[in-house]
């Protein structure tokens, strides 16, 4: 029944993309045709959903030789580790086209091109095809930062554009790497990701071609130090902009390091796996305390997304299968309560015309379903029992103290810090007194409360009823984590074996 599923997911939103960009429809008809388009990939993704068994193994898979003399096939599939990922990218974007009507054709063009292209690397089981969408999902953004963003939207895009191409080149010039070393070991060409799990790399080189698929995902996560580029990006890019790059695109990075780099570069990421976990709790802390000193609430957002990104990679490193899944979850749970915070925070900024805490005030009292949308949200996002994000935060918190002692009680401090800075915001901006602003501020309409009303529910269904979401992912995350521990190379079991048990080598 979905032999070509993800195929049809990834080409319909790509090619309607294209022809609302050709063809000459106003505004009105292309968000429509958008919206119909994403309609059909959310019910898609939701019927992937409900027949995914959670075996472990690659599901939906499709493959076909595409260029035979460099080894390179179409290949597509999910796990339960592209699972989660993709349910995002299917998921979301429907809110989008919903609340946004005053874009351009060519705004709602890019959009789907986005959505397919992130949906396309997300399924990639060929790494020369992740490449390629990896790459064709960074044009839309260049453009709708670039030509509809804020004041200061040519710096934003400048600065994401120099880190994603240098991201860009890194991973080509180590995916080059990978594939000669694979034709100098086995006679033949092959970019496929079981196979070149069959590598022995080691030496210089090998570190080498680690650093830079390493430091192309970490530009993307962001991971600290390179999340530079974040605040002002995030803050200058239209909300549905922003929207993308927290719920979806960012995930992305994280789903590379977990398919590509762990299997292929199993020796140096666990030789390098204390100094990325500790990157990864850093930035929580540094991102978080930075959020505390915002006063506009897009940029506070953008700091307190950063900061969860940061937990949700600690996950990755930790090496573990607690932490893993609790990663694998939270990228669900931090993709529905964050991608929610921004849209709200969105409609705040087109009513109120201002994004400035200290100008807000009172929203409660005048929008009571709007306010009780954002605080559940916002919960979700500070880690609530009973909402989605604590059953993520709480099994990477787990997984990060069997890890290490000393990281897991940073990354829990830092959750705290999370708490402090929201729930400030949200008494400036909600129940503080109203002004001649907020006065005016409407409620939802029954359109909005429609649109918003079944992410609400997910977030608190994944909080109450976690264990339909954990059995699909969790038997891959131990699939991942048991190839570490039964490594036939000696040095990987070596390396984890001392980590774990937190012996010097």
């Amino acid at each position: 029944m979905f032999e070509y599923g993800l195929s049809f997911m990834i080409f319909l939103p790509l090619l309607t993309g294209l022809a609302m960009l050709l063809l000459p429809l106003n505004k009105e008809v292309a968000r429509s045709l958008g919206f119909f388009a994403s309609i059909i990939i959310l019910i898609l993704g939701v019927n992937l959903f409900i027949g995914f068994n959670g075996s472990g193994g690659m599901q939906y898979v499709e493959n076909y030789l595409w260029i035979e003399s460099f080894g390179v096939n179409y290949g597509l599939g999910i796990d339960g580790i592209s699972l989660m990922v993709l349910m995002t990218g299917a998921v979301l974007f429907p809110m989008v086209f919903s609340l946004f009507k005053n874009k351009s054709k060519g705004y709602y063009a890019n959009l789907l091109i986005a959505q397919g292209a992130m949906i396309g690397a997300i399924c990639a089981t060929d790494l020369i095809l992740f490449y390629i969408f990896w790459e064709v999902m960074l044009l839309p953004i260049f453009f709708m930062i670039g030509l509809y963003g804020g004041e200061k939207k040519l710096s934003a895009t400048i600065k994401i554009t120099l880190y994603t191409i240098a991201g860009s080149l890194l991973m080509l010039a180590a995916l080059i790497y990978v594939g000669a070393s694979y034709h100098a070991q086995f006679g033949k060409w092959t970019f496929d990701i079981v196979q070149l799990a069959k590598l022995d790399l080691g030496g210089g080189s090998a570190v080498l071609a680690f650093i830079m698929f390493m430091m192309a995902f970490a530009i993307k996560i962001p991971l600290f130090p390179f999340h530079t580029w974040l605040p002002d990006a995030y803050t200058e890019a239209p909300t549905p902009t922003t929207f993308i790059l927290s719920a979806v695109m960012a995930k992305i990075g994280i789903y590379g390091v977990i398919r590509f780099i762990i299997p292929v570069f199993e020796i140096e990421f666990t030789r390098f796996a204390i100094l990325l976990s500790l990157s990864g709790a850093a930035g929580m802390m540094y991102c978080g305390i930075a959020a505390i000193g915002q006063k506009d609430i897009k940029r506070m957002l953008a700091f307190s997304s950063a900061s969860h990104m940061g937990i949700i990679a600690l996950g990755v490193f930790c090496m573990n299968v607690q932490a893993l899944t609790g990663s694998l979850f939270q990228i669900a749970a931090h993709a529905t309560s964050t991608g929610v915070l921004f849209l709200l925070a969105g409609l705040i900024e087109e009513r109120m015309q201002t994004r400035k805490i200290d100008q807000l005030g009172g929203i409660a009292y005048q929008a009571p379903i709007f306010a009780t949308f954002f605080a559940i949200a916002l919960l979700a996002s500070v880690g609530l029992p009973g909402t989605s994000g604590f059953i993520g935060e709480f099994l990477i918190i787990l997984g990060a103290v069997k890890f290490n002692g000393f990281i897991g009680f940073l990354a829990a401090t830092s959750l705290i810090i999370g708490v402090c800075y929201m729930l400030w915001m949200f008494q400036r901006v909600f129940f503080e007194k109203s002004n001649e602003r907020t006065e005016k501020f409407k409620d939802f309409s029954l359109t909005e409360v429609l649109t918003f009303l079944p992410v609400i529910l997910l977030i608190l269904a994944m909080g109450i009823f976690p264990q339909p979401f954990i059995k699909k992912i969790e038997p891959s995350a131990q699939l991942h984590i048991a190839q570490l521990y039964q490594s036939e190379k000696p040095e990987v079991a070596t390396i984890t074996t001392n980590i774990l048990t937190h012996k010097k080598q």
